[in-house]
């Protein structure tokens, strides 16, 4: 497979928000919660310490999708804007919004916010503009939505939650045409269920504990309709000590060979639809 340049959205002389390789497949990866980057005006107003910060976002997310034909992974944490909710949600305004957090020293001002939401805005732009270039060129294509969610909210110490409401992979399907695309979503479910993972099988299982209902996967399907599957993947942090940020590298690596063993299967299932 030749794949184009990777190319991101910097102006010279400033970090770039996200960063986009484009390859030759209907299959596309996105990792839009991975970076924990934020402005300068936004990180002089902040108060949320950096631990609690990066225990919200989706760190090492972006290894998940390293073998993905074409990859989308984000740089700018979602404390300065959430772009997996709507325009109007994606700057968090009070801890309500945010598992009860305080982001801000002070409230930012508007021009403060207009900049962020200028980037939701500048980013879904270029989404369109992407997944557009992937249909004309392929017909169909299967967007996979890249998070990871946390398990031990009662502290570092305390039992995890239970397993029955937190699987080890939940596949969130809220927004899509689920009779449509169960050729696709059956497919992808049953591969990594082929899976293991420590030397068992890995748990994978549909809208228990996250039901895709972000905007990323909603964009798609509203914007998309017949053409665009978005299948939102969460992964629960069994990669990471999501309280000391200490990643598990070979775990890491294993979940990163499992869901990339998974892009062959959706590209069969695309060419099988009728």
């Amino acid at each position: 497979m030749v794949s184009k340049p990777i190319f991101n959205n910097a102006a010279s002389g400033s970090p770039a928000g996200w960063t986009i390789k484009l390859g030759d497949s209907p299959v596309i990866g996105t990792a839009i919660h991975s970076g924990s980057d934020v402005g300068r005006a936004c990180q002089s107003l902040m108060c949320i310490p950096d631990p609690d910060r990066l225990r919200e976002e989706d760190p090492f997310t972006e290894h998940f999708i390293a073998d993905f034909p074409t990859q989308i992974i984000v740089h700018r944490s979602r404390f300065q804007v959430d772009l997996n909710r709507a325009r109007e949600a994606a700057v968090y305004r009070s801890p309500d919004q945010c598992w009860g957090l305080h982001v801000w020293r002070e409230p930012p001002a508007e021009d403060v916010v207009d900049e962020s939401l200028a980037f939701h805005d500048a980013f879904y732009g270029e989404l369109r503009r992407v997944l557009a270039d992937v249909e004309r060129r392929y017909g169909r294509f299967v967007l996979v939505d890249v998070h990871s969610y946390n398990h031990r909210r009662a502290g570092p110490k305390a039992a995890p939650a239970s397993q029955d409401g937190a699987p080890d992979i939940n596949i969130g399907t809220f927004s899509m045409d689920r009779a449509r695309w169960a050729p696709v979503v059956d497919a992808f479910t049953e591969a990594l269920r082929g899976q293991d993972f420590n030397g068992e099988p890995i748990d994978v299982r549909e809208n228990v504990s996250f039901q895709g209902k972000g905007e990323q996967a909603r964009f798609v399907h509203a914007n998309f309709p017949g053409t665009g599957c978005a299948i939102a993947v969460e992964f629960k942090k069994i990669f990471m000590d999501e309280w000391s940020g200490e990643p598990d590298w070979a775990a890491i690596e294993r979940l990163r060979s499992m869901l990339g063993s998974t892009v062959p299967v959706l590209e069969a299932a695309l060419r099988g639809m009728t």
